[in-house]
């Protein structure tokens, strides 16, 4: 039986792109199961989960949890609806997650964050019921869903875990990976450090994924376009330089001319999903994940 993980309630650069930010709350996602994973206060955080056909919950299948952008202020879980929808074709387990925001819940980046490694846990917690293999679970999103993913696969939660929250592999569309200066470089060209400690809740140092790269990290793709106004195409390479260096295995995917929320189901007649849907398959099949 499925149960959600229960906590308090807590009190609660805009990444934000007009083809998925603004999409109806709360989604409507018929082709999926539906769980609860988490409850803070009267809020329930949930799970849409697409299944493969033939699935049993016997199988050990590799799985992916995606996370939806909006500048941790908005946006829809039915973002990565037929993200989810081609991969389970392809035999996985694919899930997209709610989680707060401060546009609903009045929270920061920190909790989008905290509230992603209790959407792993629980999925780890429930392999046996999912069908998935608790050693191949991969975490996925875009902009600031992308950001919130990365954390779950290069920054270490504070404290122990007794069910781990760490992703085994990321799959990472136009992702916030850089969210202050690194190596002496300010890809924003601005000081933006009050700006980025007051959206992050901490010191942006402590969620900006590419200041916590090491040789633990799991393999990781990004998929960016390289006119990205919003989320600067330097940040990826940046990313996966620092990545590469830490002996880990990242592949850059560059979109010549494309710009923010490219990728999404539904924009300039679906080239780009395609495309990207096309890569991220490319990349699950050589981790031996897909057929």
């Amino acid at each position: 039986m499925f149960k959600p993980l229960k906590v308090l309630c807590l009190a609660s650069l805009v990444l934000s792109d007009s083809s998925f930010a603004q999409r109806s709350y709360p989604p409507e996602i018929p082709d999926a199961k539906r769980v609860t994973y988490k409850e803070v206060g009267d809020v329930k955080l949930d799970l849409w989960i697409f299944q493969p056909d033939g699935w049993t919950a016997a199988d050990r299948r590799p799985a992916v949890i995606f996370f939806f952008g909006g500048g941790w202020k908005s946006g829809s879980p039915a973002q990565f609806t037929e993200q989810c929808k081609k991969l389970a074709a392809r035999g996985m387990v694919a899930m997209t997650a709610d989680y707060r925001v401060r546009g609903r819940h009045q929270t920061l980046a920190n909790v989008c964050v905290e509230d992603a490694r209790d959407a792993m846990r629980w999925a780890r917690n429930h392999a046996g019921e999912l069908g998935i293999d608790p050693d191949r679970l991969a975490a996925g999103g875009g902009s600031a869903g992308g950001h919130v993913a990365a954390c779950l696969g290069v920054i270490a939660p504070e404290g122990e875990e007794s069910v781990s929250s760490r992703a085994d592999a990321l799959v990472l569309f136009n992702p916030a990976c850089v969210l202050a200066p690194i190596d002496g470089l300010n890809p924003s060209g601005k000081d933006r450090s009050a700006e980025m400690r007051e959206r992050m809740g901490v010191n942006p140092v402590a969620l900006s994924p590419a200041h916590h790269i090491d040789e633990s990290d799991p393999p990781a793709a990004l998929f960016h376009g390289t006119q990205d106004p919003t989320v600067l195409f330097v940040t990826a390479e940046i990313f996966t330089r620092k990545m590469k260096e830490a002996g880990v295995r990242c592949e850059l995917f560059a979109y010549e001319g494309e710009k923010h929320g490219f990728f999404n189901f539904g924009r300039g007649g679906n080239e780009m999903f395609e495309a990207t849907t096309r890569d991220m398959e490319a990349f699950l099949t050589s981790l031996g994940w897909l057929e």
